[in-house]
């Protein structure tokens, strides 16, 4: 390192006007920094992977759901309904009302939707189910949302790592050289300040779009929370009214 910070130092002495651009700023970098910027920006450009897959995945979730819902609630066989979208479930609501159905249907084949002492566990089963489901399906929701908890409470902090070792940089540069010159001590603040800001580059994205997914998803969650309350509901009259 102190051998970097002569030859910096050197250098700012012995040649024209330094570079300044972002890829000068790399460029001139040691190893150390070099991996911390290459790591911010390919942690950057995979949250910004992560958030426009979200953005397009939570807009078709939401569009789903509502003509799934209009199809539901529409008066039709529930019956036909899952012969629909048995073999193959679009998304969580389909794959949610095709899990609990499919229980349905396997009791009904054994005759069990009928007798009172088998209502109760059925009821219990079609409700573990549908909870186990929605568990699974909301996981599959949420993937990838804490890597990008992880860049926006981290980045910050390796960037300042990277500000740390150049600015050090710095200061060897001047115990070398016994020169205070803005020439000699530039590169390195410089090359500090661009590790940081790639750090906050790579962080606030990553917060702000977190804060909003972990919301969409909340009601995401609550929306099947609320269909399979009812769908329970629902089950739970027709074997009151295959009883009676």
């Amino acid at each position: 390192m102190e051998s970097q910070a002569v030859n910096a130092a050197m250098l700012a002495g012995s040649v024209g006007p330094t570079d300044f651009s972002l890829v000068g700023l790399f460029l001139r970098a040691d190893l150390l920094v070099k991996a911390v910027m290459l790591m911010l920006a390919l942690a950057s450009f995979w949250s910004w992977a992560i958030i426009i897959e979200k953005l397009i995945r939570f807009r078709k979730l939401a569009r789903q759901a509502e003509e799934f819902e209009d199809k539901f609630w529409s008066g039709g066989s529930l019956e036909d309904l899952y012969d629909r979208v048995s073999a193959r479930p679009g998304h969580p609501l389909e794959t949610l009302f095709a899990a609990a159905m499919r229980e349905w249907r396997r009791s009904a084949s054994r005759g069990a939707t009928g007798d009172a002492s088998l209502k109760a566990s059925l009821q219990e089963r079609i409700t573990q189910v549908m909870q186990v489901t929605l568990t699974r399906e909301m996981e599959r929701v949420e993937r990838y949302l804490g890597f990008l908890a992880t860049v926006g409470s981290t980045a910050p902090f390796v960037g300042l790592f990277g500000t740390v070792w150049g600015i050090m940089n710095s200061f060897q540069a001047i115990a070398a050289t016994k020169n205070t010159n803005l020439a000699v001590v530039a590169p390195g603040i410089a090359e500090a300040l661009f590790a940081t800001a790639l750090g906050l580059v790579a962080a606030i994205p990553a917060v702000v779009a977190y804060n909003k997914f972990a919301a969409d998803v909340g009601r995401y969650g609550n929306r099947l929370e609320g269909f399979a309350a009812e769908f329970s509901a629902i089950l739970s009259r027709q074997l009151e009214e295959r009883h009676a």
